[in-house]
């Protein structure tokens, strides 16, 4: 089991902010630092001192650490075109010696679209153009240097592409897909996913998801053990009751509640409830950090929990 971090820099954070969060997850030990690809705030908190675009933070991020891996949770389709998004991914694989990960779904939260003047079309049209994107980023990437590319689609057409630059990674970065849909996200996770994650659901609803998963798999003759399968889940630890009340109370959370649904409680409760996603095929968690200030909180998960695992 890998432990890696995760944040919602939406939330309100600085580019610095980040950075520091960055560099203790390295220097602890965890597996990857990723971020959420996100415009507009959620909820109740200020937001400020405002957004910070994701691809430009694991840009400067690429140069300011050096080994922990860079990704995002998840980028919108619905905010870049293919093309110009395959070669920015391209460039910061590039910018950080091969340490970077795509992430890449629909979009759905239709406010910062409305808030940014970005088009937020229907789900269905929001699907097509994500398989699009996939076949376009992926097909860019696996094109040998010297040739081109051409794509013709219903939402984006492509041609005469020297499809540069290339990634470090080879053939390309891996790319993650996750979330709960029924039959186009197990379908699309089966043909382009690296990787397979699960945001904030039971163990129940992972035991679900997982299969059809493998069962989209198995129907195009593709082994399901070529993917990771990965959970996220915010986090709450605490070495005793008052620092996980504490903690909690820093993110509006309740311990109880965040036991229920989190990564939460004791060292001890926090590598249990990690064994019970182990025991269903978990590979990874993806801890969710929400106060980005508490940077004692990776060093107890790192010093107590990580090496239980």
């Amino acid at each position: 089991m890998e432990l890696r971090i995760f944040t919602e820099p939406q939330q309100g954070a600085t580019y610095d902010a980040l950075l520091a969060v960055a560099r203790r997850a390295e220097e602890t030990g965890f597996g990857a630092f990723f971020r959420s690809d996100h415009y507009l705030k959620m909820g109740s908190v200020s937001g400020d001192p405002g957004p910070t675009d994701a691809w430009t933070t694991l840009a400067g991020l690429a140069r300011d650490t050096r080994s922990i891996r860079l990704g995002t949770l998840m980028t919108a389709a619905t905010f870049r075109l293919p093309g110009p998004l395959a070669i920015t991914v391209a460039q910061v694989d590039q910018m950080s010696g091969g340490r970077v990960e795509l992430g890449i779904g629909t979009g759905w939260y239709d406010a910062e679209h409305s808030a940014y003047g970005i088009p937020f079309p229907a789900l269905g049209e929001r699907f097509d153009r994500l398989a699009e994107q996939l076949a376009i980023i992926t097909g860019m990437w696996r094109t040998p240097a010297g040739q081109t590319f051409d794509y013709t689609g219903r939402h984006y057409q492509v041609s005469d592409s020297p499809a540069l630059p290339k990634p470090v990674q080879r053939p390309h970065p891996p790319i993650l897909l996750g979330g709960m849909g029924a039959k186009r996200t197990p379908q699309l996770a089966a043909r382009y996913a690296d990787e397979f994650n699960l945001p904030f659901v039971s163990i129940a609803d992972t035991v679900t998801q997982f299969e059809r998963v493998r069962a989209a798999c198995q129907r195009i003759d593709r082994d399901p053990t070529e993917l990771v399968w990965s959970n996220a889940l915010v986090l709450c630890c605490g070495k005793d009751d008052a620092e996980v009340a504490r903690r909690a109370a820093a993110i509006g959370r309740e311990p109880d509640e965040l036991r229920e649904n989190g990564v939460a409680g004791t060292p001890a409760e926090v590598v249990d409830k990690i064994g019970q996603y182990a025991a269903v095929g978990s590979q990874r968690i993806y801890l969710q950090v929400l106060d980005l200030s508490d940077l004692d909180h990776l060093d107890l998960v790192a010093g107590e929990v990580m090496r239980q695992l």
